[in-house]
């Protein structure tokens, strides 16, 4: 069986196993993000866990999947589902995934959609297959098992933002768990992932080699630095992720300059009602929809006017790469009281690295010389390198499988440490069956 995607050719072995179980990595296997993985016993049980594409510029593909009936959605970020209309539309599969998954999941498909218009770049499904993909959820709520032929899966919570879920799987001789993007830490939306006990584990590596500041000392810095903007007469653009990132920024604030007046733009409002509405995988419900109640909302045109006399606005897109953040940076930019403060990782080829290196970015065609204070923070909600060593002794699994990280920089340092601490490291390639016995 061949596959093509984006002019990377793999191959996926046609019988099952001899023994053990197999993985087969479509994508996010010596990457970060474009995740596609195939698990498959001897006695042909077999699953998929995500199939995301990555938003990069052009964007990564996986591989092209083969037919699978059943596979397991993590969360409902593009890098993780992306492809999954795919799937539905081509091989009828079912998806599983959390309620707040599912529901999120059709906002996505739609942005992702549009986004891959306005840059013209290719799609292998269109909105129809949305519909398709919609109708194929099945939701499982966290710590519920169920039967998948000779498996039992079970999702529990995995922190990183609402609704996203590690997948156990209970085999006849063996417990896997498999992490898809995790925290172990607290955020103000969701309570970090605990360990489980399990024989093999699959655990992302983004941060491999790479500890978080101190989450605290974090907070108080970024708390500091609007205030002091706000004292001096400024606007604070905040860009953010509208899935986890705009809700945690919001009540941070609400919770730390309840006296300031705080804008919110974007499609992080839609997301937001999405999480109130399924208030059972927040931290604090309550909290989010006080935060939520006091902030101010833009939905209209007099609303935008309004807020760029706010003390701050939280805006999508995260890397300003489009979105009403960049309308309100075109305005903002004049008056060097204002400042920029970015929260999320800024990939490369976006608007918010490009200003970091080098003080410009492209608005509305136009490369643009921005002279306004900017300044990064790390709200991360992927477990650091140290939350990734302690995690995996904790689950006391022999074999620990990193995916879903840098081969040259974040793999190898997590790959030492790991092994230092007595686990069989397993390090999976695009393309290339692994088998564990």
């Amino acid at each position: 069986m061949v596959f093509y995607s984006a002019g990377r050719t793999t191959t996926y072995p046609d019988s099952p196993p001899s023994k053990g179980f197999r993985f087969h990595y479509l994508g996010g296997g010596d990457e970060v993000g474009n995740v596609g993985i195939v698990l498959e016993d001897q006695e042909g049980t077999r699953l998929l866990l995500d199939y995301g594409l990555a938003p990069t510029s052009p964007p990564r593909y996986p591989s092209e999947a083969p037919v699978v009936h059943d596979a397991i959605i993590t969360h409902s970020h593009i890098d993780h589902l992306g492809m999954a209309p795919w799937l539905c539309a081509n091989h009828r599969t079912r998806l599983h995934g959390t309620p707040l998954t599912a529901s999120l999941s059709s906002m996505m498909w739609h942005d992702c959609y549009k986004v891959s218009s306005i840059e013209r770049y290719p799609l292998s499904w269109d909105k129809r297959d949305i519909d398709t993909a919609l109708d194929s959820w099945i939701t499982h709520e966290f710590n519920v098992p169920w039967q998948h032929h000779n498996w039992t899966l079970t999702l529990h919570g995995a922190g990183h933002i609402p609704g996203a879920a590690m997948l156990e799987i209970n085999m006849p001789t063996r417990t896997v768990l498999l992490t898809g993007d995790f925290d172990t830490r607290d955020s103000p939306l969701v309570a970090g992932a605990q360990p489980v006990k399990a024989d093999v584990l699959f655990v992302e590596g983004t941060y491999g080699g790479r500890d978080h500041p101190e989450k605290n000392v974090e907070i108080s810095r970024f708390i500091e630095n609007v205030a002091r903007v706000v004292a001096r007469g400024g606007t604070v653009l905040i860009p953010a992720f509208a899935n986890g990132r705009t809700q945690d920024v919001v009540m941070l604030l609400h919770k730390h300059l309840p006296h300031l007046d705080v804008h919110v733009d974007g499609m992080g409002k839609r997301v937001a009602k999405l999480h109130l509405d399924h208030g059972n995988f927040l931290r604090d419900r309550q909290a989010l929809d006080s935060a939520w109640s006091w902030a101010r909302r833009v939905s209209s045109k007099s609303d935008k006017k309004k807020a760029l006399e706010a003390d701050v606005i939280v805006s999508t897109s995260g890397m300003l790469s489009g979105g009403p953040a960049l309308w309100y940076l075109n305005r903002l930019r004049h008056d060097e009281r204002n400042a920029i403060f970015f929260t999320g990782y800024q990939a490369k080829d976006t608007g918010g690295r490009l200003l970091l290196d080098t003080g410009s970015l492209e608005i509305y065609g136009q490369l643009t010389e921005i002279t306004l204070e900017t300044e990064q923070f790390s709200f991360s909600t992927h477990a650091g390198h140290q939350e990734i060593l302690d995690f995996a002794q904790a689950c006391g699994a022999k074999d620990v499988v990193v995916y879903h990280t840098d081969p040259n920089h974040a793999r190898p340092p997590l790959v030492e440490a790991l092994e230092a601490q007595g686990h069989t490291v397993h390090e999976p390639v695009n393309g290339i069956s692994g088998i564990i016995e």
